[in-house]
C-alpha cells in the first residue's frame, strides 16, 4: 500500500512539473518586442507547422518599395529641379562606367534639398587642408563585430583618402580573440553596457570600463590583415572619469616609455602621444575612480572609420546616449558621417507590422543629430536573413516589412538610406551567399569574405553619390561665375 502510494505521490509530482513546465514554455510566446533596452525574440513551440504569410505576401511588401520617381515627387517643390538634375547625372555617371546593365544599390537622400551627405564628402574634398582626418562611425550589432564589413569598407577609403590605423578599440570585447584587425588585451576592469545599464553617461561605443583596483593595463598590437593598419602615427587613450591616476605606455618592443599623470575629469576627455607605433602597454597606478572608454590606432590625417558594434542592440538604446558628453566627444572626436546599422535584433518571424520601432528609431536619429549635429547620418536597412520553410530557405517577410519601416524612419528624420538588403541581392539573397560562403549557416551573419562585398557595394554606392555631389558643386560654381 506504502509503495502504491508513492507511486502516486511520484506520478503527481511529475504532471506537476510537466504542467509547469508547458506553462513556462507557452508564455515565452508572449514575451514582450523589447525588454530593458534589450530586443527579445520569442520562444514558438509551434513554429515547425504553423502556417505563415505566403510568398505572395512577400512579393506584396518587396513592390510597395518607392522608386526614384515617386521619391522625387514627394519632394518640395523647391527640390523637383535638384532631384531631376540627380536623375539624369546618375544616368549620365552610370553609362561613363558601363553599368547600365547591372545597376547599383543607390544611396536615397531623404533631406529637404537632397544635402544629407554633403558636409561629409565637402570633408573629403578638403582632407588635403584639414587638421584631422575625415571620421566614420559605424555603430551596428553582431552583423559588423569583429571588423566585419567595416574592415573592407575603411580598407577602401584608406586607399583612396590616405590614413593608417583601425582607429577606436574599447578597453575590452567579448570578440576580441577574433578581430583580426588588432591584438587587443585588458585586465583589471569592469564592464558597463548601453544595454543593461542607465546609470551611466554613455557614448557612441556604448560601453565603460571602471578600474577595479589600482593597476589595471591595456595591451594592443597593430596587424597587417588588412593593408594600412600598421604603423600608426598617434594613440590616444580615451576615459570619461579620473581623480588621480598615473599613466605608463611603453610601446614599440619596449623601446620606447612615456610617463603621464592624466588630468582629472568628469567629462570625456583624451590623452595622446604621436610618433611611430606598432604595439604598445597602458599601465596605470592609483587608478581608483577611472573610467575609461577605450584606445584609438590612426593617423591624424586621412581617413578613420571606428566600429561601434555592440551585439544584441537593436539601436533604441541610443536614445539614452548622454548628449552633453557627446558633444565632449564630438569636440575632442569629430565625426563626418555617423553609420548605423541596426535591425537584425528586432526582426522575429511572426511580426510584420514595425510602426512601432519606426518611431523609437526615427526619435533615435534624432537624439544622433542633437549629440552630433555636425555629423551627417546614414541609415541602413536591415540585411536579408532566411529561415528554413517548405524544404528550402526563403527570406523572412519580417524582413522586408523591418526595411519598410526603417525607410520610412530615414524619410522621417530627413537622413541618407542605403538599401543591404537589395545590395544583398533582395529575396533570398542571403541564400546566395551561403551558396557562395559568404554568410555562415544561421543564414543570418556576414563571414569576412560576405562582409567584402557588402562593404565593396556601400564603398561603390558612396562614390557614386559623391560624384553626383561633386558634379553638382562644379555645376554652381560655373554658375556662379558666369558674367550677367
Amino acid at each position: 500500500m506504502e509503495e502504491e502510494m508513492s507511486e502516486k505521490s511520484q506520478f503527481g509530482r511529475l504532471l506537476v512539473i510537466l504542467l509547469a513546465t508547458w506553462v513556462v514554455c507557452i508564455g515565452m510566446y508572449w514575451l514582450p518586442e523589447e525588454w530593458m533596452g534589450i530586443a527579445v525574440r520569442k520562444v514558438d513551440l509551434l513554429s515547425d507547422i504553423r502556417v505563415l504569410p505566403a510568398d505572395d505576401a512577400l512579393d506584396a511588401l518587396l513592390l510597395e518599395e518607392p522608386d526614384s520617381t515617386e521619391r522625387s515627387s514627394a519632394l518640395p517643390d523647391d527640390s523637383l529641379t535638384l532631384a531631376a538634375r540627380r536623375d539624369s547625372a546618375y544616368r549620365k555617371l552610370l553609362a561613363e562606367k558601363g553599368m547600365t546593365d547591372s545597376l547599383p544599390t543607390l544611396i536615397e537622400d531623404f533631406s529637404a534639398a537632397h544635402t544629407g551627405l554633403s558636409r561629409f564628402f565637402a570633408a573629403l574634398n578638403r582632407i588635403a587642408l584639414m587638421n584631422r582626418p575625415v571620421r566614420i562611425a559605424f555603430l551596428g550589432d553582431s552583423f559588423i563585430e569583429g571588423d566585419i564589413l567595416v574592415a573592407d569598407f575603411r580598407a577602401r577609403m584608406q586607399a583612396r583618402f590616405g590614413g593608417h590605423g583601425v582607429g577606436f578599440v574599447p578597453v575590452a570585447s567579448e570578440v576580441e580573440q577574433y578581430r583580426p584587425t588588432v591584438y587587443q588585451r585588458s585586465r583589471g576592469w569592469n564592464t558597463h553596457s548601453l544595454l543593461t545599464d542607465k546609470k551611466r553617461a554613455y557614448v557612441l561605443s556604448g560601453l565603460l570600463f571602471e578600474a577595479q583596483a589600482d593597476d589595471p593595463s591595456i595591451t594592443f598590437r597593430t596587424v597587417d590583415f588588412y593593408p594600412g593598419l600598421e604603423p600608426v602615427s598617434s594613440v590616444k587613450f580615451l576615459y570619461s572619469r579620473n581623480e588621480a591616476a598615473e599613466m605608463r605606455l611603453t610601446c614599440n618592443r619596449g623601446k620606447d616609455t612615456l610617463t603621464a599623470v592624466l588630468p582629472p575629469t568628469g567629462t570625456v576627455a583624451q590623452y595622446e602621444t604621436e610618433g611611430l607605433f606598432t604595439d604598445g602597454r597602458f599601465q596605470f597606478r592609483n587608478a581608483r575612480g577611472l573610467q575609461a572608454l577605450g584606445v584609438a590606432l590612426e593617423d591624424n590625417a586621412g581617413v578613420v572609420v571606428d566600429n561601434f558594434s555592440l551585439r544584441g542592440n537593436s539601436g533604441t538604446t541610443l536614445s539614452r546616449l548622454d548628449e552633453s558628453s557627446c558633444r565632449r566627444l564630438n569636440e575632442i572626436r569629430p565625426y563626418d558621417l555617423i553609420v548605423l546599422q541596426y535591425g537584425l535584433n528586432v526582426a522575429t518571424e511572426d511580426l510584420h507590422d514595425y510602426g512601432w520601432y519606426r518611431e523609437q528609431l526615427t526619435e533615435v536619429v534624432r537624439h544622433v543629430q542633437q549629440c552630433f549635429p555636425a555629423s551627417d547620418i546614414l541609415l541602413l536597412s536591415v540585411s536579408d536573413r532566411s529561415h528554413y520553410r517548405n524544404g528550402a530557405f526563403r527570406t523572412i517577410p519580417a524582413v522586408v516589412s523591418l526595411l519598410k519601416a526603417q525607410r520610412q524612419t530615414a524619410e522621417a528624420a530627413q537622413v541618407t538610406f542605403w538599401n543591404m538588403f537589395r545590395a544583398m541581392g533582395g529575396e533570398n539573397g542571403m541564400v546566395r551567399y551561403v551558396k557562395n560562403r559568404w554568410a555562415s549557416r544561421d543564414y543570418t551573419h556576414l563571414s569576412f569574405r560576405g562582409g567584402r562585398e557588402l562593404a565593396g557595394a556601400l564603398y561603390e554606392a558612396l562614390m557614386l553619390e559623391k560624384e553626383w555631389y561633386d558634379k553638382m558643386e562644379q555645376t554652381a560654381d560655373e554658375y556662379a561665375h558666369e558674367p550677367e
